[in-house]
């Protein structure tokens, strides 16, 4: 045999392999989220979390050797916009689709995916109603949802020695949802609700429904505001010293972007935390070295649910042998990964993935605030049943 026989032999199977993995239709992933609007700030997380995981997906060798390809839209926090968006992202190939914002953008998207033949993937959505009554067979819920977060607040709200609260919610289906079933829960402990204020998307001025909570008589505040109202919010509830005299409970409120912009006045802030840094499971350890090595920081709450999003849908790609969204559909119903979080499940009753929820504070350390987890629940204690709304 030539001596030149084996390298040449070698060199083909790797070129017919590259060739191979080049010619595998690649999975498109499109994002409708905030890129401008009060949610901006939330949306540039999400996007550099699914860009994060398609680079590292890539570097790889891809996902079953097809190259991951992301494209970004602008959904600016608003249904209608955010429907076209996707719409357009579909339509030039790119039907996985993942990152809106507001839970409005979520279920505008999800009545439009037969018609698109997409899929869409909730990394931040919390109205029960997406894995409710508005359910599909192509939208899944890979984040918490308003019940799963309630199911950890209740056991601490039943501790807690505040009878008397008041809520603070965004003036659409997630603020009000959050403060509804925040309500239910309060009622059910034997607690009462003094006042209910909700205030429309954009708000900068909170000094009016300050003055209500504070005039309200309540001893604790329920707090369900996000991106740029949720930080002015705070910025303006301390500056007039209403959460100096309240014990503050905020959904989605104890979150990077808030204490990184008001500072050690988020101190004694009680909070759902979805994702944290702390998780100790190995993968989480890794994904947090790899951000830590390219960032020089820790993943937020956001960036990372959004990553633990994608991860999800790369192991649903895997199992389906496709990139096409009916392929990956079906693959997703029942499908168990491993993610930041651990082994979870999307569950087939409602698409609901079943994972961990945690519980935390601001306190401060060395002189700056820092989110504490409290207290972790599994999967099973996080996640309570199908509501039965769901019928696909």
């Amino acid at each position: 045999m030539s001596r030149y026989t084996y390298p040449v032999a070698l060199l083909l199977s790797i070129t017919c392999a590259t060739g191979a993995l080049a010619q595998a239709e690649p999975l498109k992933i499109g994002v409708p989220t905030s890129q401008t609007g009060p949610y901006a700030a939330l949306g540039e997380q999400v996007i550099r979390a699914i860009e994060f995981a398609a680079a590292e997906a890539n570097a790889a060798g891809g996902v079953d050797g097809r190259k991951v390809e992301v494209k970004i839209g602008n959904d600016e926090g608003n249904p209608e916009v955010g429907r076209r968006a996707a719409e357009k992202l579909a339509t030039e190939g790119h039907k996985i689709l993942i990152g809106s914002i507001s839970s409005a953008v979520g279920l505008a998207l999800s009545t439009q995916l037969n018609r698109w033949d997409a899929i869409y993937v909730s990394v931040v959505n919390k109205t029960p109603k997406l894995t409710g009554d508005s359910c599909t067979p192509r939208t899944f819920r890979a984040n918490h949802s308003d019940d799963m977060d309630i199911a950890i607040v209740a056991p601490w709200l039943a501790e807690s020695e505040t009878k008397k609260w008041a809520i603070i919610g965004a003036d659409y289906v997630w603020g009000r949802g959050s403060g509804a079933a925040f309500k239910a829960a309060a009622t059910k402990t034997g607690k009462s609700i003094t006042t209910e204020l909700y205030a429309p998307l954009g708000t900068a001025d909170f000094a009016p429904y300050i003055t209500q909570l504070r005039d309200s008589g309540a001893e604790g505040l329920w707090v369900a505001l996000a991106g740029s109202e949720a930080i002015n919010f705070a910025k303006q509830a301390k500056q007039f010293g209403l959460v100096d005299k309240m014990t503050v409970f905020g959904h989605n409120f104890v979150a990077s972007s808030i204490i990184k912009a008001v500072g050690t006045d988020a101190v004694g802030f009680w909070g759902n935390v979805n994702y944290s840094a702390s998780i100790k499971t190995p993968n989480n350890e890794k994904f947090v070295a790899a951000w830590r090595a390219k960032f020089n920081a820790d993943p937020t709450e956001y960036e990372g649910e959004a990553y633990s999003g994608m991860q999800a849908i790369f192991e649903a790609a895997k199992k389906a042998k496709s990139a096409k969204a009916s392929d990956i559909a079906k693959a997703f119903s029942g499908l168990t990964a491993e993610t930041v979080y651990g082994p979870v499940t999307m569950r087939a009753a409602d698409h609901q993935l079943e994972m961990p929820n945690y519980l935390g504070r601001v306190a401060e350390k060395d002189g700056k605030p820092v989110i504490q987890v409290v207290r972790s629940f599994d999967s099973k204690a996080a996640t309570p049943p199908p509501s039965g709304e769901c019928k696909m």
